[in-house]
């Protein structure tokens, strides 16, 4: 299963998923970069990354390691990229989870996802991200804030060219044309927060719902932009029915 995470400064693969790869680690082969930009990963000269670059480079990631056929789980941003990269390789990608996914045709950038992507370096900007991304603000902890405010630190030289001013634009970057939704034949789940301000349930999932041809939709209750992390065990649960799921039975 290849888990792609989503697009806030100081986002990265293992810190996206650590929760959900450990307790699914046992029974899964996972496979979680850091997509261009991010973490460890540099954005190649001349570019500055985008939907393309990101799914060419998870499919050219797949292809190296020689895993044939797969899952694929996105949260966000990487909900985009995973309906691409199912969209561009059918033949490959068994299943897709998106997760508060962006992509969705005609839904416009939130006021939060403008606030996400202009978030400065260091502990104030990481409290200020991390209280936009979930409901429960316990969930926003000292330690939390501290290691994003490290990871954003480490990789704010990357991350500042990729969502630059104005930002409505990376959003039209990363929205999917109706023949690219049509072109998704593998099973997709939607999974969102009822109370996502990020990736907002109105604007996200309807137009995947119309377009995509074998998808179903679970919406979390008191919840924002990330299931994941407020909603762990049941993500999981979720998570591993689906990619169990015989659509024969």
């Amino acid at each position: 299963m290849l888990m792609l995470h989503g697009s806030g400064p100081g986002t990265t693969g293992s810190g996206a998923w650590a929760a959900t790869a450990q307790a699914l680690g046992t029974s899964l082969h996972l496979v979680a970069p850091d997509q261009a930009g991010f973490g460890r990963t540099p954005v190649p000269e001349g570019s500055r990354g985008g939907l393309r670059l990101w799914t060419e480079q998870a499919a050219g990631l797949m292809d190296a390691l020689g895993i044939e056929h797969y899952a694929v789980v996105g949260h966000s941003m990487g909900g985009a990229v995973a309906l691409a990269l199912a969209a561009a390789r059918p033949q490959q990608v068994t299943r897709v989870v998106a997760v508060a996914t962006m992509g969705a045709p005609g839904a416009p950038l939130s006021a939060e996802l403008d606030a996400v992507w202009a978030a400065p370096a260091g502990p104030l900007g990481a409290r200020d991200m991390l209280s936009r991304l979930v409901l429960d603000q316990a969930l926003v902890t000292d330690s939390a804030v501290d290691a994003r405010a490290t990871a954003m630190r480490e990789g704010a030289a990357a991350f500042a060219s990729l969502f630059p001013p104005p930002r409505a634009r990376w959003v039209d970057d990363l929205t999917l044309s109706a023949g690219t939704l049509a072109a998704v034949r593998a099973p997709v789940l939607l999974v969102h927060g009822a109370d996502d301000r990020v990736t907002p349930l109105g604007t996200a999932a309807p137009p995947l719902l119309e377009h995509l041809a074998d998808v179903r939709l679970h919406v979390f209750g008191r919840c924002g932009h990330v299931p994941a992390i407020e909603h762990p065990h049941e993500f999981r649960q979720l998570l591993s029915c689906f990619l169990r799921w015989d659509r024969g039975h």
